[in-house]
């Protein structure tokens, strides 16, 4: 799969500070790339790097398999949409007239604005004036200023930000639809894991600028080792047959978990068990979620 951004040792440094340090990213043509990292890691400083908004200090990027230069850097944004941070806009216009005004910049017909509307389901509202907007609509109306034109690339920072329930699903349910339905390749930075899960097809995670892990979110969940969960009436005894078995339990939550994941090694373990008289009330598999993966990558929590 050809890849739409390609960066090489991308760096931004602010005195001393590197924000962006040596990023190498890849993202595939026709993905959802989720940019993890919690807040201040450097996801924001990205974008507006490859968005041509501030200089990287040193590096390379490409971008719809062009090198991003000050020649062809207007060219390449015309392929390209953003919603970096709050989307701005008129208050006293209505979203429509805020739309004119977009297309005007980026040279784009008005005959746009109907197409962007219908996909981000804001026909209704599009006469209404912005600053009546509750949040959620101000966040779908900047998402379709991002898709005027028709852009191959998508940019969202942290597009679900202080939206709630019903307008992060509302969010989500449109960004996945664009790759599919309109053929774009969507980035979409968050520190809200439980979000790109349900949204990424591939991830990135940074932390203090350093890029620490990146492949596919199938990939992701496989660095998650599951574990199997046991309750049984005594585990006190059962630790002790088990540590007799050199089969690897703690005991945890009111519960024993055992570092086993084959089939035979499980059903032998309870067999075990039950013949030491042990009564077995659960079993059940227990995955890493993909806030214990970050905790894993990265030796701390993340905000959620």
């Amino acid at each position: 799969m050809s890849s739409v951004i390609m960066t090489d040792s991308l760096t931004k440094q602010y005195g001393e500070k590197a924000v962006v340090n040596k990023l190498d990213l890849k993202v595939p043509s026709g993905s959802i790339y989720g940019f993890l990292g919690p807040n201040g890691a450097g996801k924001s400083t990205t974008l507006k790097l490859l968005l041509g908004l501030i200089k990287p200090t040193e590096g390379h990027m490409k971008l719809l398999g062009r090198e991003v230069n000050t020649e062809n850097r207007l060219a390449i944004l015309s392929q390209t949409g953003s919603l970096i941070e709050s989307p701005a806009y008129y208050g006293h216009l209505s979203g429509k007239e805020n739309l004119r005004i977009v297309c005007t910049l980026k040279d784009v017909p008005f005959k746009e604005i109907d197409r962007v509307l219908e996909i981000v389901r804001m026909t209704k509202q599009q006469n209404k004036k912005v600053s009546k907007y509750s949040l959620g609509m101000k966040q779908r109306l900047g998402l379709a200023a991002a898709l005027l034109g028709a852009p191959k690339l998508l940019l969202l920072d942290e597009p679900t930000n202080g939206l709630d329930p019903a307008g992060i699903q509302e969010m989500r349910e449109l960004i996945c639809s664009l790759p599919e339905q309109y053929g774009m390749s969507v980035v979409v930075s968050s520190h809200l894991l439980s979000e790109i899960d349900q949204m990424a097809t591939h991830a990135g995670i940074i932390d203090h600028g350093q890029l620490i892990f990146q492949d596919s979110l199938s990939s992701l969940h496989e660095h998650s080792k599951s574990r199997i969960i046991l309750h049984t009436d005594n585990d006190s005894e059962a630790l002790k047959i088990l540590k007799q078995l050199n089969i690897p339990a703690i005991r945890k939550d009111g519960s024993l978990l055992l570092k086993v994941q084959q089939d035979a090694l499980v059903a032998k373990t309870i067999a075990s068990l039950v013949h030491g008289g042990i009564g077995i009330l659960r079993v059940y598999e227990q995955q890493m979620s993909l806030e214990d993966i970050f905790l894993h990558l990265t030796g701390k929590q993340v905000s959620l």
